[in-house]
């Protein structure tokens, strides 16, 4: 059994926890996921099976969709609504439409954003919520992340309230903190605050519609079905730019030769994804470090 599982992951749950119970599942062990949501948040986790597991980093790569609930007025440890409240500042006046269109347009582009404390980020050889479940605070590295936009889902013109929530839908790259992402709302704005809720609706070409839950997984397995929920491995790097090669080309790919990069994709420094003419990727390859106009093999996926 091979290929991409558009799972929706449900509130309550780690990525690891819903690996953990398609390994029983599906009674095998290649299996993986493509990018770890936390516990409380819902939707799309396209998880490998199979050859696909090959592909896993490259999902993980491509850009994801969210949409999610800010809440002004009070922020929390995690950055979340399981947190504990930190800092509490009632929003003692009424918000203008504008003035977080204004907020959201600043926060569009790159961005430079701290990972939280809980979060899964490794300092020192130590995952940071490790460090924050025993109260020390460390130095956190600072990293560059990409907001391809963020839309404002509420259509009122005036936000009023002790507390004030709205919601928002935002595209993103990867290693993007929507979280943080709440929490710099907020600070522009003004106020503490916090990701009161979120759901992941897009990961790589996959999407909310596309998804099944653990429930339905367990009865197209009894019903011997489960292969119409799986999607080919190309689905999941239809984002790659691609190099389509001849059938004599493709047998020396096969066996991890080097290729002359095409002029059309010259300038992509990224990975590149090696096709045939009926569509089926073969590898994916990269510019060659050391060797100008040719492009070396990161991953031989299929050698048969």
């Amino acid at each position: 059994m091979e290929g991409i599982l558009p799972l929706y992951k449900e509130a309550g749950m780690t990525s690891h926890d819903c690996v953990f119970r398609l390994r029983k599942i599906l009674k095998m062990k290649r299996i993986g996921h493509t990018g770890t949501l936390d516990p409380d948040v819902t939707g799309v986790l396209p998880i490998c099976i199979g050859r696909a597991t090959k592909v896993a980093e490259y999902i993980t790569d491509a850009g994801k969709a969210y949409e999610g609930e800010v809440t002004l007025g009070y922020s929390t440890t995690t950055e979340d609504a399981s947190g504990e409240v930190v800092e509490v500042k009632e929003v003692n006046k009424v918000i203008q439409r504008e003035e977080i269109l204004q907020v959201i347009h600043n926060l569009t582009g790159e961005i430079a954003q701290t990972p939280p404390m809980y979060s899964a980020v490794k300092v020192n050889g130590k995952r940071l919520y490790e460090y924050a479940r025993q109260g020390i605070e460390v130095e956190r590295p600072t990293r560059k992340v990409t907001i391809y936009g963020i839309d404002l889902l509420d259509d009122r013109s005036e936000f009023v309230g002790k507390t004030i929530s709205f919601r928002f839908r935002v595209r993103c790259s990867k290693g993007t903190y929507i979280r943080t992402l709440a929490v710099m709302i907020g600070e522009q704005l003004g106020f503490p605050a916090h990701m009161s809720s979120l759901q992941r609706i897009e990961s790589a070409s996959m999407t909310l519609k596309d998804c099944y839950t653990l429930e339905e997984v367990e009865k197209l397995v009894e019903t011997g079905a489960i292969g119409q929920a799986l999607k080919p491995l190309e689905e999941g790097i239809s984002h790659l730019p691609k190099y389509e090669i001849s059938d004599k080309v493709a047998e020396k790919v096969k066996n991890g030769t080097l290729l002359e990069i095409p002029s059309h994709l010259s300038n992509e420094d990224g990975p590149i994804a090696i096709s045939v003419a009926e569509g089926t990727v073969l590898a994916i390859y990269r510019k060659h470090p050391r060797k100008p106009g040719l492009l070396k093999p990161d991953k031989v996926l299929r050698n048969e």
